[in-house]
């Protein structure tokens, strides 16, 4: 693997951050995820005037159709994109002037669509700022993925089953990207390393009652007593309740640089958001 090539990533990941503050990988107490196929990476890109392909962003997905990826809307810079859903390690290059993901069997071309609702850093309830306001987007892709690559789709929620879960209820949080920081001995600012792979934590559901748990769920994003949380690399990645594979949210902000504290996850059960999922499966399989 060429050392060069990670470190290009690591410092994309970090720029985005500091643009978005965006939330991006699994931390704290993790394990490699293979089994969850249906978690996948995307890469979003762009061409210059002269047509070439320039990469931009990348963040976590989950497949619920042959066809649809849901991930967050923050991330959609452009429409196009690559998505695989091996469990890597992943890195990418251009030849050819085309995306090629190494460490992969096969990738998928698609168009995304963030949703109508979607908005940044918008004012929230009782003067409470959201980073991100309906933070869902859809992935249509070209191709349908086969069941021998993903062995079972993510399962959406009935509509409002958040507000009906008992309080602390388990989750498993899954993503692709960085896992762990390193602070310079001299001091300086720290930085997020780690290899583009599909890795897991288990969390828990922190209490509802703030401004915008209509809108959002939080899990501790501190990873005590065998737990981890999210970090920079997973924007998109979903929260299934305990085992299994029903998706409450998708991973969409953290409260600090340094991936302590609470991290937010937009629902996909509120119903107008619900409707619109069901609505592009039903059109695009």
């Amino acid at each position: 693997m060429n050392v060069t090539k990670i470190s290009i990533v690591i410092v994309s990941f970090a720029l985005i951050l500091l643009l978005t503050s965006s939330a991006y990988a699994i931390t704290g107490n993790y394990q490699s995820d293979t089994a969850r196929t249906c978690v996948g990476l995307v890469v979003f890109y762009t061409t210059d005037f002269g047509g070439n392909i320039i990469p931009v962003e990348a963040c976590s997905c989950v497949l619920i159709s042959p066809r649809i990826v849901l991930t967050a809307a923050h991330a959609m810079s452009t429409q196009n994109v690559v998505v695989c859903f091996d469990s890597g390690p992943i890195t990418w290059v251009v030849q050819n002037n085309q995306i090629i993901l190494q460490g992969v069997t096969s990738y998928y071309d698609g168009t995304s669509y963030p949703n109508p609702d979607f908005a940044a850093n918008v004012q929230g309830k009782n003067g409470v700022p959201f980073a991100f306001y309906r933070d869902v987007g859809i992935i249509v892709l070209n191709e349908p993925v086969p069941t021998s690559v993903v062995s079972q789709y993510g399962q959406l929620p009935s509509p409002g089953l958040v507000d009906t879960l008992p309080k602390q209820s388990d989750v498993t949080l899954v993503g692709y990207g960085v896992q762990e920081q390193l602070t310079p001995k001299k001091g300086g600012q720290s930085t997020w390393t780690g290899l583009l792979m599909r890795n897991s934590a288990q969390s828990r559901l922190m209490p509802s009652n703030f401004a915008w748990s209509d809108e959002f769920v939080r899990c501790s994003a501190n990873p005590g007593n065998g737990r981890g949380g999210i970090a920079f690399g997973d924007s998109g990645g979903p929260v299934f309740l305990g085992q299994t594979y029903t998706i409450l949210a998708l991973h969409s902000y953290v409260v600090n640089q340094n991936c302590a504290g609470v991290s937010y996850h937009s629902r996909i059960d509120v119903p107008t958001v619900l409707d619109w999922i069901v609505q592009e499966v039903n059109v695009h399989g």
